[in-house]
């Protein structure tokens, strides 16, 4: 009430969802006073086991949350009867409530850090995650994915601790290379497995398209239903789709190098050292050079 006197207006009855009780649904009803302090200002009463505009229990949010930690967000709807979007909003809420805020200064000891790019929603909503590749842990968000985000929690991190780290692994996009260079100059950059690899299968999938467009009506045919089977790695596809891949590279030599050339650049993180994993890119670079393809 910010030290306001005021009367009683009126009192409003709100019904709130609890806690199950013996494995039922249960619902409490509160009556909470609404006070009169000026001609155009009423307040209503706090509740201390409500959180303001909640329909639900502090612990019942709380209960929510923690089933979140264990199950899909779609998993806890159908268990409490629930909406998907009440759940997550709960859940959401809970967590910005209860997480203290991370001070990239207080963090140490960093060797090996990740950054990559995230949706939050549909359209060009992105957001800057980083996190610590050797504990595996998520050390900080931003929302953007410029070269100015990702600086600025570089900027944060004490001397020592940026001093200190090696590498940095990310995808192949020019902002994220380009405050890792202004901020973090003695570090490596890393173009971590999965983008190396994505970035490959567009040169398959561009290749397919051409193949496609020149060829006969029988070679189209048997074309056909391949564009994923070319992309998936070759020990997660049925017989019936390997009997139709290897048709399809036995009759297509262009399609065919690219395929191998895959399977081999997939196979230089399998190296046992480093050492043997630089010989092995050089020996790829080569052939990869003498194909034409690339």
């Amino acid at each position: 009430m910010t030290g306001k006197k005021g009367t009683i207006n009126r009192y409003i009855q709100r019904q709130v969802r609890d806690v199950p009780f013996c494995g039922r649904r249960c619902l409490i009803e509160i009556e909470l006073a609404q006070v009169w302090v000026s001609k155009n200002e009423r307040r209503v009463e706090r509740c201390e086991f409500v959180d303001k505009g909640s329909r639900f229990t502090q612990r019942f949010c709380h209960l929510v949350s923690g089933l979140c930690r264990h199950m899909s967000i779609q998993s806890v709807a159908r268990h409490l009867g629930l909406r998907w979007e009440t759940v997550k909003n709960i859940d959401k809420a809970y967590l910005h409530k209860t997480l203290p805020a991370l001070d990239p200064s207080a963090l140490t000891d960093l060797k090996y850090i990740g950054v990559d790019e995230v949706a939050r929603a549909k359209g060009h909503d992105y957001m800057t995650v980083v996190y610590d590749m050797v504990k595996g842990h998520l050390i900080w968000v931003g929302t953007g994915r410029t070269a100015e985000v990702f600086s600025e929690f570089l900027r944060q991190l004490p001397k020592q601790t940026a001093a200190a780290i090696e590498a940095v692994a990310m995808d192949m996009g020019p902002s994220y290379q380009k405050a890792v260079k202004e901020c973090l100059p003695q570090a490596d950059i890393v173009f971590d497995r999965f983008h190396v690899m994505q970035n490959y299968s567009k040169t398959i999938q561009n290749q397919r398209r051409i193949e496609f467009r020149k060829a006969n009506k029988a070679e189209k045919e048997l074309m056909k239903g391949t564009h994923y089977l070319l992309l998936k790695n070759a020990d997660k596809l049925d017989e019936k789709q390997s009997l139709k891949l290897q048709t399809l590279l036995d009759n297509n030599a262009h399609l065919n190098t690219l395929y191998v050339l895959k399977e081999q650049l997939q196979a230089l993180w399998q190296a046992s050292s480093y050492d043997d994993m630089m010989e092995q890119l050089e020996s790829w670079c080569e052939i990869a050079e003498q194909s034409q393809m690339l």
